[in-house]
């Protein structure tokens, strides 16, 4: 398998007045194309600002970050702007979905800040695919307000393989569902995951972590922790028992 991202030594050191905060220290890790990673860690241990630099939002201070073979951490702001977009799916907490708009048209706003000469495909027409991707191809005309949050996320999903970026970077994805969505999100997840999409994943939620094909823990800027899942959660399970749970409530005097 070739390597989506390698990271060699990598260090970032915030100046915070007199004080130097080290948030990573000597991270060192490749995640192979077909990966599904969650990056797990307590409050302060550096997996968002490790998460940011493998999102080209931030520069290491030292080392070196290699994103499909490309050492991202030499581009300038305009280069790395144009590897988010074109390389770099995300998804977030709080969706962050342009409320005025509607599906499709969310789906379709990253795709026009590609050159036409690099896009190769039609934005309207890739919009209806990753959206019925997703199962949403009966929602492409509905706002933000007419969908539930698990829909919402899924036009999230949808907007961040636009481009079909070469990996797709999750943030608490589930942090802002219930127990019921997060299992069905998870699931989608495993679904484009299995189709050979690359899928890093920043959670704190053990049973969530569960989903994913390898754990990695940091704590203190260090990476302690690098274990594969052996028994995976599967949501076809999950949502079962869930059900059960319901009718055994339902049933109880």
């Amino acid at each position: 398998m070739s390597a989506v991202i390698e990271l060699q030594n990598v260090h970032k050191t915030y100046d915070a007045g007199e004080v130097s905060v080290h948030a990573v220290r000597s991270v060192s890790l490749t995640i192979h194309k077909g990966e599904f990673v969650a990056i797990m860690g307590s409050s302060g241990s550096g997996k968002s600002t490790l998460m940011n630099i493998l999102g080209c939002l931030d520069k290491p201070t030292e080392g070196s970050y290699l994103l499909d073979g490309v050492d991202v951490s030499r581009l300038d702001r305009n280069e790395l702007a144009g590897i988010r977009n074109e390389k770099i799916g995300f998804v977030f907490q709080g969706f962050n979905l342009l409320s005025r708009t509607t599906a499709l048209e969310n789906v379709e706003l990253p795709m026009l800040y590609v050159p036409k000469s690099r896009r190769g495909f039609d934005p309207h027409q890739r919009a209806h695919e990753v959206l019925s991707l997703v199962g949403l191809g009966d929602r492409t005309g509905h706002h933000p307000n007419q969908l539930s949050g698990g829909q919402q996320q899924r036009v999230a999903i949808a907007r961040a393989l636009a481009n079909g970026p070469a990996l797709l970077l999750a943030d608490e994805p589930t942090g802002n569902l219930d127990t019921q969505t997060s299992v069905e999100i998870m699931g989608l997840f495993q679904n484009l995951n299995e189709q050979g999409i690359t899928i890093i994943m920043v959670t704190h939620e053990l049973d969530i972590a569960q989903y994913c094909k390898r754990n990695i823990v940091m704590r203190d800027g260090r990476v302690v922790g690098d274990t594969l899942v052996t028994n995976r959660l599967r949501p076809d399970d999950e949502l079962r028992r869930i059900k059960d749970e319901q009718r055994s409530v339902q049933l109880s005097p």
